[in-house]
């Protein structure tokens, strides 16, 4: 994992990473999830491959117990293979004109950070939730969960470690730019 960037937030830390979120060594990864938490593509997708199917089947057992995964709501499964303990799978909007993008998408990144804390997991993986194929414009989405991690963190101090992940430079360089400025 290759770091780009980082600042303190109290006693957490925030960090951009560029690399591929299924293989880094946290307590929870967060899955940008679809309501019936069915991993079709990007994020979910490969964290289903590399989590294997007891990633899969303890999300069909979360919605047949539960139901669709409603924004602002996190289901916690394990994380199969990968080297993080749970899987945080939150729902973001399908962007769409005239609807609240930016409060679904705050409500989202909340939800996993609550869903972290509440399981014990001091370190997180973040992916930009709804920026790849629920269409949210990249800068407008990193600026959002980054303000929205930022605000967890100063308000409730965990969890200790927080990591944006990103695979490509572009979306790194978006998350950077979402960046508070260092102190």
């Amino acid at each position: 994992m290759e770091v780009s960037a980082e600042r303190h937030i109290g006693e957490a830390t925030l960090v951009v990473v560029q690399g591929d979120i299924t293989t880094v060594e946290v307590d929870a990864v967060v899955n940008a999830a679809n309501e019936r938490l069915q991993h079709g593509g990007g994020v979910a997708a490969a964290i289903a491959r590399a989590g294997g199917p007891v990633v899969v089947d303890e999300s069909d057992d979360w919605v047949r117990d539960h139901g669709p995964l409603r924004n602002g709501r996190a289901a916690v499964t394990t994380a199969g293979r990968m080297p993080a303990k749970h899987v945080i799978h939150v729902v973001g909007p399908r962007y769409r004109p005239g609807q609240d993008n930016e409060g679904m998408l705050h409500a989202a990144t909340v939800a996993a950070l609550a869903a972290a804390v509440a399981g014990g997991d001091d370190s997180v993986a973040v992916p930009a939730i709804s920026a790849g194929i629920f269409g949210y414009p990249p800068a407008e989405a990193t600026e959002v969960i980054v303000g929205a991690v930022a605000n967890f963190l100063r308000i409730h101090g965990a969890p200790s470690r927080v990591l944006l992940v990103a695979r490509d430079e572009a979306m790194v360089a978006h998350f950077v730019a979402a960046l508070p400025p260092p102190p």
